[in-house]
């Protein structure tokens, strides 16, 4: 299911770790992992291109593409075959727990001899880590803590790869004959960052053909159960998916029960047994003679509990139901408010398309504006600087208004150092027409010290949005320590944004810190953080986020017309 980019992208990920971990060349190393991200990004399903096609792709060379080549023809690297075959596998595992690198997990090995995550916990319960160069308590504790992410990520996927699945499958159903209706459900349908399996729904009148189409699927690994109310498979890249066939009058109470949440639906249930009814996933009824009152249609079943329409991304016990009793259920932000992109790269940094290219992609969205912002020159490896920046503003004011009238606005990303400082000097920031600020390094600053970082950042007069607060990087990294409501306190009070970063593996802020900055009257900005043109497309996840915090689009600033989004930027620095 996954496209062939997201396979060689994982192999040479997996290249770059491997050859860190046995102490190879740092160097070589980071090529891989700039390669992989770039494959990774890249428009064009790499396994139709030729090695000429490969070597156009930035990152690219000769070595690399002849690896990716023999890769998607055999399905196997011998180098890499190689290098997995001297480490054992358990310490390949260690690589994997959030905030462990290859260095240290080399160091585990060589020294203690640590070869899987059990033995590794163990060892740090029993203090044997104690003196070992670079693992000081702190060190300990993150390890610690990683580990326990990823137990509880368990066998769950990230949204957009859950999202990849349903979609294909969703789509080869529809074209099966008889098929009414067909639409995912569940976690999936909710938004969730994460999603356990999928729940996909059909409405016809015979489920035989539905069944067996999902069992042949090319993308079937295998079948975990066939039967005619529900099918279950696992993809071959192992994710589960469960299929249900409904009669098609059926469809509006299936599609209610089967999205959930759990919680959600024991309270509609609720409702329904206080009025003499009951429901199912079949549809609402008289309790006293089994008469159908509702289950065409969604509406149509909340309608006849006595409530409006909920969205699915609101369905989780939160205080949707008592809203749509009394009336006040929040009309959440969707992708056609957004009328712009606020936090954008390009190859001008580590982004993989030109400026033009991520222009054309925006203005083919329908923007009413975009924004460029490259990094700034305190993230070193950039070696971004005043001149290359100032080339960027020139070439982009030319491009201004020449893309289906599209507004351009050049900002830039900066680093919020240790002390809350930001690059570049006030008079030198002024020119921009907004600043992005984020955290890339010092993840482990105490709480104390976290909180003054972000809200003195907060305070700088030239930093509009707080870019991926909290840093988290799903399943891989925690967030940082803060005292997030004296953060959120200070957004409120400087009229800074805070990011609802929609890249999928961020997804940050969550939907918890957004319903808790929401209620210090916090502005937020869904942005994709787009490093390609595939990127841009990222905005729905971001926006699905935005709507389980319950936002709407007065409160994300990048719905707003440019004329009130350029006040909001200029934070009473001019009128």
């Amino acid at each position: 299911m996954g496209r062939p980019n997201e396979e060689v992208e994982a192999l040479l990920q997996e290249y770059a770790d491997l050859i860190a971990i046995t102490g190879g060349d740092a160097f070589k190393a980071r090529a891989y992992e700039k390669a992989a991200r770039a494959i990774g990004g890249y428009p064009a399903d790499v396994s139709h291109l030729d090695i000429k096609g490969l070597r156009e792709i930035p990152g690219v060379g000769k070595s690399i593409a002849d690896k990716v080549t023999e890769y998607l023809r055999t399905g196997t690297v011998t180098v890499v075959e190689e290098r997995r075959a001297a480490i054992p596998a358990g310490v390949r595992e260690l690589i994997t727990i959030p905030t462990l690198g290859p260095k240290k997990a080399l160091t585990l090995y060589e020294d203690l001899h640590i070869s899987s995550v059990n033995e590794l916990a163990d060892a740090i319960q029993a203090g044997e880590l104690e003196g070992l160069k670079g693992f000081g308590r702190k060190t300990e504790e993150n390890i610690l803590h990683g580990i326990a992410l990823m137990q509880r990520a368990g066998g769950r996927i990230l949204l957009h790869i859950a999202m990849d699945s349903a979609e294909d499958i969703v789509a080869e159903l529809s074209r099966v004959t008889g098929c009414r209706r067909c639409a995912y459900a569940g976690s999936l349908r909710r938004m969730k960052e994460t999603i356990g399996d999928i729940d996909v729904l059909v409405a016809a009148d015979r489920s035989r053909p539905f069944m067996d189409a999902l069992s042949e699927l090319p993308s079937t690994g295998e079948v975990i159960a066939h039967g005619e109310k529900k099918t279950s498979i696992r993809t071959v890249k192992g994710v589960q998916v469960d299929l249900r066939v409904l009669p098609p009058g059926s469809w509006g109470a299936g599609l209610q029960y089967f999205t959930g949440s759990k919680a959600h639906n024991i309270r509609t249930r609720t409702i329904a047994i206080r009025q003499g009814l009951k429901l199912s996933e079949y549809g609402l009824f008289e309790a006293d003679g089994g008469k159908a009152v509702a289950s065409r249609t969604e509406e149509e079943v909340y309608a006849r509990l006595g409530l409006p329409w909920i969205p699915p991304a609101l369905r989780e016990d939160r205080g949707e139901i008592e809203a749509g009793l009394r009336g006040e259920l929040p009309e959440v932000v969707t992708e056609r408010d957004v009328r712009g992109d606020l936090h954008t790269h390009t190859d001008l940094t580590d982004g993989l398309a030109p400026l033009e290219e991520m222009v054309a992609a925006a203005a083919g969205r329908g923007y009413a504006y975009y924004a460029v912002t490259d990094h700034a020159p305190n993230l070193y490896m950039q070696r971004m600087t005043d001149e290359k920046i100032l080339a960027q503003r020139e070439r982009l004011r030319a491009l201004d208004g020449t893309r289906h009238r599209m507004r351009l606005l050049h900002g830039t990303e900066l680093n919020i150092g240790p002390d809350g400082e930001v690059d570049w000097p006030d008079d030198f920031l002024e020119g921009f027409d907004l600043c992005v600020a984020s955290v890339h390094s010092h993840f482990h600053l105490g709480r104390e010290a976290m909180t003054r970082r972000l809200v003195r950042a907060c305070e700088n007069p030239h930093v509009n949005v707080i870019g991926h607060p909290t840093t988290r990087i799903i399943g891989k990294r925690p967030g940082i320590d803060a005292d997030w409501d004296e953060v959120f306190a200070a957004c409120a009070r400087t009229g800074t944004a805070l990011e609802v970063n929609a890249q999928p593996d961020r997804l940050d802020l969550g939907d918890e810190d957004i319903l808790r900055a929401r209620r210090h009257g916090v502005k937020f900005a869904v942005d994709t953080d787009a490093h390609s043109v595939l990127h841009l497309a990222y905005l729905r996840y971001g926006v699905g986020t935005a709507q389980r915090g319950w936002l709407t689009a007065d409160d994300v600033v990048n719905t707003w017309p440019l004329p009130r989004l350029r006040r909001f930027l200029s934070k009473g620095r001019s009128s």
